[in-house]
This record gives structure tokens, sequence and C-alpha cells, in this order.
């Protein structure tokens, strides 16, 4: 975070040469690291509000997921020195998501006060549409990142020409296709192991 703080005020701003960060840049930065700190605590923050347990996998996987979305993304610039490296992260992201969906229908059938009773062929099309809407939430946070000069949804080349047409939007349906790919592939696998186990999303 100091990182960013730092080279944010000493970054120029406009057009740059080639493969040299802008102010814009080091804010989304900045940014994503606070959100990071933020959602960091979130996981343990809700177990306490909703006495309940996070399965100890699910938070170390969490936690793997955010290093290489903040730290080797955005600081170490893996998103622009690793070929496919955000679409990577989106495929996994909905398979976490996916995973997390399972736990909440768990978390429901260990609550008393809630009577739920669903078909796995349900409980993975929950999982599936949970992490898919997650991922649509995202993408309207990168929209709004966008609207205060930052090119989260790839909408402009780095020489700063905005993109036209189908592939104006090619980045944020990508991203959408992958986090349900993730998704869905989780849900199948969810969906085969409850049949086989209902305690199995415990």
């Amino acid at each position: 975070m100091v990182y960013a703080v730092v080279n944010l005020i000493s970054a120029p701003s406009g057009n740059v040469p080639e493969g040299e960060q802008t102010k814009a840049d080091y804010s989304l930065m900045l940014m994503q690291c606070v959100l990071g700190v933020v959602v960091l605590f979130l996981p343990s923050l809700i177990s306490r509000k909703m006495k309940f347990v996070i399965p100890n996998a699910m938070y170390i996987v969490f936690i793997v997921f955010l290093y290489c979305a903040i730290y080797l993304g955005e600081v170490q610039s893996f998103y622009y020195l690793i070929p496919n490296w955000d679409t990577i992260l989106h495929t996994f992201s909905g398979a976490m998501l996916g995973g997390l969906g399972f736990s909440i229908v768990s978390l429901l059938n260990n609550n008393e006060r809630v009577t739920l009773s669903m078909s796995p062929i349900f409980v993975a099309l929950f999982a599936c549409s949970f992490a898919v809407l997650l991922g649509v939430f995202w993408e309207f946070y990168e929209f709004a990142a966008d609207s205060f000069g930052m090119n989260m949804q790839k909408t402009m080349l780095e020489d700063g020409t905005m993109l036209q047409g189908h592939a104006a939007v090619a980045d944020t349906m990508g991203d959408l296709f992958v986090d349900f790919l993730g998704a869905f592939v989780i849900s199948i696998v969810g969906y085969f192991s409850i049949r086989k186990n209902k305690k199995w999303m415990q």
C-alpha cells in the first residue's frame, strides 16, 4: 500500500511511453490494496456476527486468491506480464464463489430456525447463480471505477484510444463467461458429490 502511495505521488499523468505506469494505474493499485485489506477481514467478521465457522480450506483459498489478484496482479504487474492472468483469476473466483454458494446452503441447513430442503440440482443451480451474480457485481465495480479515469474494463488502449463496438465489451463479456465457467464446473462437482454424500457440503 505504501508502495502505491509513493508512486502515485511521483507518477506522471496522461499519455506516457509504453510500459510506464501513470497516476491512474497507481490510483487503481491503491484502491485495490485498500479494498483487499477490507475484504480480508470480512470472513471473520461475518463468522462472528452470524455465528458459524468458515472451513479452513475455503479461507486459505480466499487468501491465496487475494494474494494473486492484488499483490501479484496489481503490485507485481502480473496482469500485464502474464498472458491471460485476469482470465485465470476470474475462472478461479467463479469456482471459489460457487463453493461459497454451497457453504451458504449448508449453513441454512444447519440453522434450526430455517426449514430448507433442496434437491442436489437446485443446490448446484443456486451455487452457480450465486457465483455469477457476484461476478456481475464485480463488473459494476469495474464500471464505476472507470468513471474516475481508470481502465479496469479495458475499453481503452494503452495509448488512450477508445475501443468501439464489440471490442469495447470483449473484456467484460469474457470475464463473465469465465466466471460462469468456473462456477459451472464446481457446481457439477458439487451436484454429484451431494448425490453420493449428503454431508459433502459440511
